[in-house]
């Protein structure tokens, strides 16, 4: 019977010496059977003495470089206000499309039916329980020409929560 263990990011910190790993500095990580969970602690290259006694596996890695700049998911209610000001810009209706696609995948959104005749394809009818209602998307592929702007666009729009 295969068993899912969710195995904890690197702390950043030597199990033995309670120091800061740094970054691109090398260290050992080791999973501990515990009672209920599985443990993972990481030890600096200096203070390994090699796995403890209830480990099930060890490895060396590399802390990984800090970047100057940490880009973070956008709050889905930010995508959804996002997605709400596209409905009165017909020109917007490809990112609007796309951008509806994403809240389904992010399971913010459910596709509810796709209705065809209002518009080239049709209508994708979503229902957003966050927010309690419905949302009608025109159903508008990009095209080729338009899909690099447009992807611009959505990164803009799903990493810093700017408006389109």
């Amino acid at each position: 019977m295969p068993m899912d263990w969710k195995i904890a990011r690197p702390n950043c910190r030597c199990a033995t010496s309670g120091r800061s790993l740094q970054p691109g500095e090398s260290f050992y990580s080791v999973l501990i059977r515990g009672s209920v969970t599985i443990e993972r602690l990481d030890y600096a290259v200096d203070a390994w003495q090699g796995p403890p006694e209830r480990s099930l596996g060890w490895w060396r890695s590399q802390m990984p470089a800090t970047e100057a700049h940490v880009s973070t998911l956008a709050p889905p209610d930010v995508l959804l206000d996002a997605m709400e000001s596209l409905d009165s810009q017909p020109n917007q209706q490809s990112l609007r499309y796309t951008l509806s696609l994403l809240l389904v995948r992010r399971r913010v959104l459910r596709i509810m039916e796709s209705v065809s005749g209002e518009g080239a394809s049709g209508v994708l009818v979503l229902s957003c329980r966050r927010r309690d209602c419905e949302y009608r998307v025109v159903i508008t592929p990009p095209s080729h020409a338009e899909a690099e702007e447009l992807e611009t666009k959505l990164g803009s729009l799903i990493w810093s929560g700017a408006a389109a």
